[in-house]
């Protein structure tokens, strides 16, 4: 159990807490909400010890394993697979005291070190430590490769990856999904609902919140408000207390008018495709959503152009990638798009397909390998992506910012438009070195806007956006009148903001026609799919030649089909289930082996100790892939079978 009691806290001259009361129960999944500044990090370091409480009591059960996940990682030439494999500091100290023990021949310590390192599971940490790499995207070639190699998103994942490895009763994640793509949010998601501890989460992803947590706790006047549910359950009890407390019905009316205004815009395309009809039932709760964000301080709109193309832009027959002095590398090939005024688009594909690729090529920053950019007569770019806040100027201001784009601008108008983005009084004219993350990201979006694009290309906007900034940008973006095409692993984003997708994978841009849990739907089997790919591929080429005779009647026709479209899957499930069997038995006999009380008393036979443990950690961790598989594939089975079996 953790128990603030009447805790108050304060950091520098601001006080975050004040006589503060939070109760969370073993195995509770919470999430953590409130603006950037509220204090949200500062609890994690209440808990972790970093600091003590001014006033007021925190308790903690004891004996609890806390593991948090530092926000910045070295760059050691460590590789990532060991790195991850230090996180659990008890299986490491252990490791080391057997290398003493084998080093001054004490047989004793040896055999007990080597029940030490079963016990903690070592012998299967290599394992599962690879199976976190590579669900949050790395691949099996990457393991051995140093932490120094990569950048420092990529390092955070590894960081994550540690974090998860780690031992622990409580678990402290701090924004984890801020350098995750789609593809690895979706695995941490799965991960983290079946961790059995009790989870503090701070993130600004609703439906990640959504999907995880059981409990929210929101920063609300330095107070701390626990809500059972889920995040969208927590807007809900929230808007219908504001609803009852908050005496500005005026403002909540114009606020509730302004959604239904999106909804009508948006109404008569919900006939064209299941992303449009999931899309307008987004913007239809957006009406309760709009109240429980009343009193954000974030309110701005996009405007577009005036003049506009029609196309806006065209890629024909384009090559897209990186030239190089080895050669060039391409990633998409045979692109051909026409963007229309008014589309909105959201980028699906796996991680490294191409995405980021593709919008760097619209906006011209990345040349073409082959075919032709064709830019609209009015074509007007609003491009967002993180490297834009490295580029914002840590000397100037933010009203300086804008001044410089457009210095016969008012400055009234300057100062009215930065405080819809969250910058009032003196923070107009503050440094930007001093702003955090969020405060960068904010200003590099102001910019985007003020410049009144009719194409906006969005990469990743959301990452170092608080929940209300992210709820501001997507009632802007769902206003906006011209172009969007948006890559975003926020899926509440996602589906409140596009009408149609576009897939990004197998070195082509195709159009998706289904929504996010289509492509959710798409991309586990698109996993299961490559490891059986090989298997796969060889099947058909065998029975390619076994063509029916087209003498056939129709139902022995039907028949074949159906035996040849279950064949690859039934061959998957029976290898999977042999191989399941000899594992067992080869387990089974090492299992026996160590029964021996000799092995661990005899100095000879030391090596073969350690060499049997090692082999009955491996089987063990095969034998649980395996079981893996078969189910897979009898699921895959059994599903196929009942479709082309239905009427």
């Amino acid at each position: 159990m953790i128990a603030l009691r009447q805790v108050s806290l304060q950091r520098g001259t601001q006080a975050l807490l004040e006589d503060a009361d939070l109760t969370l129960h073993a195995g509770h999944k919470a999430g953590i909400v409130g603006p950037n500044g509220a204090g949200k990090s500062s609890l994690f370091g209440l808990l972790l010890g970093a600091f003590a409480a001014d006033r007021g009591e925190l308790e903690m059960s004891g004996g609890q394993r806390i593991a948090h996940m530092a926000q910045e990682v070295e760059a050691l030439e460590r590789s990532i697979l060991d790195y991850v494999l230090d996180g659990d500091r008890a299986l490491r100290d252990t490791q080391a005291a057997l290398d003493a023990a084998r080093a001054r021949g004490d047989d004793h310590r040896e055999a007990e070190l080597h029940g030490a390192i079963e016990a903690l599971d070592g012998y299967s940490a290599p394992a599962r430590a690879a199976q976190l790499l590579v669900g949050l995207g790395f691949g099996q070639a990457d393991l051995d490769r140093p932490l120094a190699d990569f950048s420092g998103g990529w390092r955070m994942r590894v960081n994550l990856a540690r974090t998860l490895f780690m031992p622990s009763d409580v678990l402290l994640l701090d924004e984890p999904t801020n350098h995750l793509d789609l593809d690895a949010l979706l695995w941490l998601e799965q991960w983290l609902t079946r961790y059995p501890g009790t989870l503090l989460l701070i993130s600004h992803d609703r439906d990640f919140l959504d999907a995880v947590c059981d409990h929210i706790v929101h920063f609300e006047r330095r107070r701390l408000v626990l809500y059972r549910g889920n995040y969208s359950t927590f807007e809900r009890t929230r808007a219908e207390k504001l609803a009852l407390q908050q005496a500005e019905a005026a403002k909540q009316q114009a606020r509730k008018e302004e959604i239904e205004r999106f909804v009508a815009r948006f109404r008569y395309k919900a006939t064209k495709a299941r992303q449009a009809q999931s899309r307008l039932k987004m913007l239809e709760r957006m009406g309760d959503i709009a109240v429980a964000h009343a009193d954000s301080p974030f309110h701005f709109s996009i405007p577009a152009a005036d003049r506009t193309s029609h196309p806006l832009l065209v890629l024909d027959e384009a090559a897209l990638g990186y030239a190089g002095e080895g050669g060039d590398t391409v990633q998409l090939e045979q692109v051909r798009l026409a963007l229309q005024p008014g589309q909105r688009i959201g980028l699906l594909g796996p991680n490294g397909a191409g995405k980021s690729t593709l919008i760097k090529s619209l906006t011209g920053e990345l040349p073409l390998l082959a075919g032709r950019r064709v830019p609209g007569e009015h074509l007007a770019i609003g491009y967002f992506a993180q490297h834009q806040l490295e580029g914002l100027d840590l000397s100037a201001t933010p009203f300086m910012h804008v001044q410089r784009l457009s210095p016969r601008a008012a400055d009234l108008d300057i100062r009215n438009f930065l405080g819809g983005f969250g910058f009032h009084g003196d923070d107009v004219f503050a440094d930007v070195a001093r702003f955090s993350g969020g405060e960068k990201a904010r200003l590099a979006l102001a910019l985007v806007a003020w410049q009144k694009p009719n194409l906006l290309l969005l990469d990743e906007p959301t990452n170092h956006l608080d929940l209300e900034m992210r709820e501001a940008l997507t009632e802007a973006l769902a206003s906006f009148e011209g172009t969007v095409i948006v890559v975003s692993h926020d899926r509440h984003l996602l589906r409140a903001t596009v009408d149609e997708f576009w897939r990004v994978a197998d070195h082509r841009v195709t159009p998706f026609d289904g929504d996010l849990d289509d492509y959710r739907a798409w991309l586990k089997t698109r996993l299961e799919g490559e490891r059986r790919e090989a298997r796969a591929e060889k099947a058909e080429r065998q029975d390619a030649g076994e063509a029916p005779r087209e003498d056939r009647k129709a139902a022995r026709r039907a028949a074949a089909e159906l035996r040849e479209k279950l064949r690859p899957l039934k061959r998957d499930r029976d290898r999977a289930e042999r191989e399941m069997e000899r594992v067992q038995q080869a387990l089974a006999g090492v299992e026996a082996s160590l029964g021996e009380a000799e092995l661990y008393t005899d100095e000879a036979r030391k090596d073969e100790l350690t060499a049997r443990l090692a082999e009955q950690g491996e089987l063990a961790a095969r034998l649980e892939a395996l079981e893996q598989e078969w189910l897979a594939a009898e699921e895959a089975l059994e599903r196929l079978a009942a479709e082309l079996q239905a009427p």
